[in-house]
C-alpha cells in the first residue's frame, strides 16, 4: 500500500511514491535505470579461492609451496656443493695436494668429477623435462612415475637398441596403393613448419634413445647414481680416517686431517641434502600424488595432469632460477592467461581448458572472471579466437566462446568485451550457418552444450554460444547501440527466429538446439527492442524495417502452442517494437498478427497453468499498444465479430481484467467517431467498472477510471444516474469515493502514474454534465485537493506509457489543464 506523509508543512518538492504491487513491470508504469550491479555477482556462491582472487585456499597453492620446499633444499645442497667444491680446489687439491695420500687425491678427484657431473645434469634436467611438457599428446602419454622406473627405461632401451627403427617404421605390403582422401586432408590440420622440441634427434641415424624427450630421464638417473657414489666414497674415507701418519717433522701435513674430514663432511651433506630432495619428490608426487590430487581439485580431468605439470615445472623453475619465493606468485590463472597468448596450439589448448574448467566451475568462476577481466590482452585474444574457423582450432574456438560469455555476464566485463573494436564482429562470426559444424569427441564437449549438425536445420554450439554473449551484452544499454550498428548483426539474430517457425508451419517437430537459438534469438531482439531513450528508438525501427523480424514471429504465434515460452518472448518482443509508430502500423499490417493475438488472449483458460495464462497477459499488453494512437490497428482489432462483447465479458476474468480495461479505453479513444455506434456496446460493461472504482486499489482501480472516462462519454448524465440507482450506488458516495482517490493519491506514483489524471476526468464530467455535483464535490472538500494535486504535478502523469524512465505518447492536456478547467468549474457554483 501507499505510504502517506504529514502534509502540515508546505513543500515545493515533488515526491514520487513508490508502491508495493504484485504485479509485473509493464511499459504503462516508469522504471528508473537499473543500478550497475553484476548480473551474475553470486554466482560464484561461498566457495573461493585465493589463487584466483577468492578468499579460500588454491589447490595449486600446495603445488608452490611444494616448489618452494624443493628449491630450498636444491639451493641448500647446492651452496655446500659450492663450498666443497671451493675447500678441495683451495685448501686440499691447491694447498697441498702433493702432501695428500695417493688414495685421497684419487677420491677426492673421483667426488668432484662426481659432483661435476650431478651438478651439470640437475641444471639441464629441469629444462629437459620442462620440454617434455610442450607437446600435449607426447605428456599425456608419460608421467612421473615412468621417469623413475628404470627397469623398464633400461629394458625399453635395449629393445630399441637392437631394432632401432621399429617405432618409426610401418612396414606396407608394395602391393597396396594408398590412395588419400581429399576431404580428409582438408580437414586435417596443417602440417607443422618446426619441430616438437620433444622429438629432435641430437644425433644422426640414431632412435629413440637420443630423442629429447628421453634425455631428461637419462640426466635424473645420472644424478641419482652420482649423489649415490658420492655418499658412498664420502662416508668411506670418514670412517676409515687412514689419511696416513702424521710425521712430526713434517708441519705441512698437520691441518690434513681436518681439512679431508671438512671435505668429506660438505660432501656427504650435500649429497644426502639432493637424496633427501629426490624423497622428497618421491613421496610427494609418487606416494601422496600431490599432482593428481591438485588436478583433481582443480577439476580438470584426465588431459588437466599436462596442464598441473606444466604449471608446477615453471614454478619449480623460477624458485630455481631467482628467489624461492618467485614461484609462490604464481597462479593457474595467470599462467593459463600467459598460455593463451603463445604461437604453439598445444600451450594454447593447455591454457584455454584451464580457462575454461575454472570459469565454469562455481568455486572458481568468480576469481577467475575477475582476473580475466581485468586483463585486457586476455579479453583481447580470447576475442581473437572466436574468429579462429580452423576446424583443428575447434576446441580452441569453443573454449574462448564460453569464457567470453562467462565475462560477459559481469556488467563491467561486458563494458570492457565490447569496447574491443572488432569484439562484435568476432561474436557476429559465431552467427554464421552457411556450414556444418564437426562433431567434438565425447571428452571435448562443451559444458554448456554439445556441437551438432546444420543439417536439418540444427544450430551449432557457436550458434547458440553467440547469441548467449549477445543477450548478455544487451543487458546494458550502449552495448545495444553497438549492437546494431554492427553492420548485419541485426540480420543475422532475427534469421534465427524463422528457423522454428517453419518447422512448426510444417507441423515438424522442433529440436531442443532449434528451441534454444529462436529462444535467445528472441530475447536478444526483445532488450534492443525494449532499449529505452533515442538508441531504443533507432533499434526499434531498424529491427521493424527487416521485413523478416514480424513475419517470423508471426509464425510462432500462429504454430507455437506447444511453446508457449517461444509464444510469451514472441509477444513482449511485438509490444516492445509497437512502441515506434511506424513499427506498430508495420506490425497490423502484418497479415495474421492481430488476429492471432486476439486469439491467444481470448483462448480458454480451462485446465492452463500460470504459463498460459502469462501468454494471454503478454496478448493483452500487445492488443494495448498496438491500439495506441493507431486507428488502423483500432480497425483491426474491431473487424472481429463481437470483440468487444468479449472484451467487456473479460472485464469479469481476474487474469485478463486490467488489459482487457486498456484495450477498451484505447478502442474508444482512438477508433474515432466511425465505430460509435459499435463501441457504445463498451457501455454494458458499467457496473463491472463500477464496482472497481469503488472497491479495487492501484493497478485496477487505475485501468477502471481510465475506462470510465471514455465510457461515460458515450453516455448522458441521466443514463450514468440510472446506472447508479439501478447498481445501488448513491450519487453522493460515488463523488465521496473520487474525493477520496484523489487524498489517497496525493502524489505522483510510479506503479499508477495516471490515476490522478482519470479521477480528475471523471470530476469534470461529472460537473460538466449535472450542475448538482458542483456543491456534492464542493462539500467534501474537492477543491483542496484539486489545488494539491496542481502543487504536485509532475511529467510522469502526461504519458500513456514509458521506455524505462522516458514517456512516450503524451496526453493531448497537461494534468496541470485538467485541474485548472476543474477548478474553474467549481468557482461557478
Amino acid at each position: 500500500m501507499e505510504q502517506t506523509r504529514d502534509h502540515s508543512e508546505p513543500s515545493l518538492r515533488v515526491h514520487i511514491v513508490e508502491q508495493s504491487s504484485c504485479a509485473s513491470i509493464t511499459f504503462f508504469e516508469p522504471q528508473r535505470e537499473p543500478k550497475s550491479v553484476d548480473q551474475e555477482d553470486n554466482s560464484a556462491g561461498p566457495c573461493r579461492i585465493h589463487g584466483v582472487g577468492g578468499d579460500g585456499e588454491a589447490p595449486e597453492k600446495e603445488l608452490t609451496l611444494f616448489a618452494l620446499r624443493l628449491a630450498v633444499l636444491e639451493k641448500a645442497a647446492s651452496g655446500l656443493g659450492t663450498l666443497g667444491f671451493i675447500w678441495a680446489t683451495v685448501v686440499l687439491l691447491g694447498g697441498f695436494a702433493i702432501a695428500l695420500e695417493r688414495k685421497d687425491f684419487w677420491f677426492i678427484t673421483v667426488i668432484l668429477v662426481v659432483e661435476g657431473a650431478r651438478i651439470f645434469s640437475r641444471s639441464h634436467e629441469l629444462e629437459w623435462q620442462h620440454q617434455a611438457t610442450w607437446s600435449i599428446a607426447e605428456a599425456s602419454r608419460s608421467s612421473f612415475r615412468a621417469l623413475k622406473s628404470s627397469s623398464r627405461i633400461v629394458f625399453q632401451s635395449l629393445k630399441l637398441i637392437l631394432r632401432p627403427f621399429s617405432i618409426h617404421t610401418t612396414k606396407i605390403p608394395s602391393n597396396v596403393h594408398v590412395v588419400p582422401d581429399p576431404k580428409s586432408q582438408d580437414l586435417q590440420p596443417p602440417p607443422p613448419r618446426t619441430w616438437h622440441t620433444s622429438d629432435v634427434p641430437l644425433l644422426p641415424f640414431t632412435s629413440w634413445i637420443f630423442l629429447s624427450r628421453n634425455v631428461s630421464r637419462a640426466l635424473y638417473w645420472l644424478q641419482l647414481v652420482a649423489a649415490a657414489s658420492c655418499v658412498s666414497l664420502s662416508l668411506m674415507r670418514l670412517v676409515e680416517q687412514d689419511f696416513g701418519e702424521l710425521q712430526p717433522n713434517d708441519p705441512d701435513k698437520k691441518n690434513r686431517k681436518p681439512a679431508l674430514n671438512m671435505f668429506y663432511s660438505l660432501a656427504l651433506a650435500e649429497a644426502l641434502l639432493f637424496l633427501a630432495e629426490k624423497a622428497y619428490w618421491e613421496w610427494k608426487v609418487s606416494y601422496r600424488r600431490l599432482l593428481e590430487e591438485v588436478n583433481r581439485e582443480c577439476h580438470l580431468g584426465a588431459a588437466g595432469m599436462v596442464s598441473i605439470k606444466r604449471f608446477f615445472y615453471d614454478a619449480y623453475s623460477k624458485c630455481i632460477e631467482g628467489s624461492i619465493f618467485d614461484g609462490l606468485k604464481m597462479d593457474l590463472v595467470t599462467f593459463a592467461a600467459e598460455l593463451l597468448g603463445s604461437t604453439s596450439r598445444d600451450e594454447q589448448l593447455i591454457g584455454a581448458r584451464i580457462l575454461l574448467k575454472f570459469s565454469t566451475n562455481h568455486r572458481f568462476t568468480h576469481g577467475t572472471l575477475r582476473k580475466i577481466g581485468t586483463s585486457m590482452p586476455v579479453i583481447e585474444r580470447l576475442i581473437e579466437m572466436l574468429n579462429w574457423k580452423n576446424p583443428a582450432e575447434e576446441e580452441l574456438r569453443r573454449s574462448a566462446a564460453v569464457i567470453v560469455s562467462k565475462l560477459a555476464g559481469k556488467k563491467q566485463n561486458a563494458l570492457r568485451v565490447a569496447g574491443i573494436p572488432g569484439a562484435l564482429d568476432s561474436i557476429s562470426s559465431l552467427l554464421y550457418t552457411g556450414r556444418s559444424s564437426l562433431k567434438s569427441r565425447p571428452d571435448e564437449v562443451c559444458l554448456l552444450c554439445s556441437p551438432s549438425s546444420h543439417a536439418d536445420g540444427e544450430f551449432s554450439v557457436f550458434n547458440l554460444l553467440g547469441l548467449l554473449i549477445l543477450k548478455k551484452l544487451a543487458n546494458d544499454h550502449d552495448n545495444c547501440g553497438k549492437i546494431g550498428n554492427t553492420r548485419g548483426l541485426l540480420a543475422k539474430i532475427i534469421d534465427f527466429t524463422g528457423g522454428a517457425g517453419q518447422r512448426l508451419r510444417a507441423r515438424e517437430s522442433v529440436t531442443e538446439s532449434q528451441a534454444k537459438a529462436v529462444k535467445r534469438s528472441l530475447q536478444v531482439v526483445k532488450m534492443l527492442a525494449s532499449t529505452t531513450g533515442q538508441t531504443g528508438k533507432l533499434l526499434r525501427k531498424e529491427i521493424s524495417e527487416i521485413v523478416f523480424a514480424i513475419s517470423n514471429i508471426r509464425d510462432i504465434l500462429q504454430h507455437g502452442e506447444t511453446h508457449m515460452e517461444l509464444q510469451k518472448l514472441g509477444i513482449e518482443t511485438l509490444t516492445s517494437l509497437a512502441m515506434d509508430e511506424e513499427a506498430r502500423e508495420r506490425i497490423g499490417g502484418t497479415g495474421g498478427v492481430i488476429k492471432e493475438l486476439r486469439w491467444i488472449f481470448f483462448r480458454e483458460a480451462g485446465g492452463f497453468t500460470q504459463q498460459p495464462n502469462a501468454v494471454r497477459v503478454e496478448a493483452g499488453e500487445a492488443l494495448t499498444m498496438l491500439a495506441l494512437e493507431s486507428k488502423n490497428n483500432c480497425y483491426r482489432i474491431l473487424k472481429e465479430t463481437s470483440v468487444v462483447e468479449r472484451l467487456v465479458a473479460a472485464l469479469n476474468d481476474p487474469v485478463l481484467r486490467v488489459n482487457s480495461a486498456r484495450i477498451l479505453r484505447n478502442l474508444c479513444r482512438y477508433a474515432g467517431d466511425d465505430y460509435f455506434f459499435l463501441l457504445r456496446g463498451v457501455t454494458a460493461g458499467i457496473r463491472t467498472v463500477l464496482n472497481a472504482i469503488m472497491t479495487a486499489e492501484m493497478k485496477l482501480l487505475e485501468v477502471s477510471l481510465g475506462l470510465a472516462t471514455q465510457v461515460l462519454k458515450l453516455m448522458d448524465a441521466e443514463e450514468f444516474a440510472r446506472n447508479l440507482q439501478q447498481f445501488e450506488i448513491r450519487e453522493m458516495s460515488f463523488a465521496e469515493r473520487i474525493v477520496k482517490i484523489l487524498r489517497k493519491y496525493n502524489y505522483p506514483s510510479t506503479k499508477v502514474p495516471r490515476i490522478r489524471r482519470f479521477t480528475v476526468e471523471i470530476a469534470i464530467w461529472m460537473m460538466s454534465s449535472n450542475a448538482r455535483c458542483i456543491k456534492v464535490f464542493a462539500d467534501l472538500g474537492m477543491e483542496k485537493e484539486l489545488e494539491r494535486v496542481a502543487e504536485t504535478t509532475s511529467e510522469l502523469e502526461c504519458f500513456n506509457v514509458f521506455s524505462g524512465s522516458v514517456g512516450l505518447s503524451r496526453h493531448s492536456r497537461p494534468l496541470c489543464s485538467l485541474v485548472d478547467s476543474a477548478l474553474e468549474l467549481m468557482s461557478t457554483r
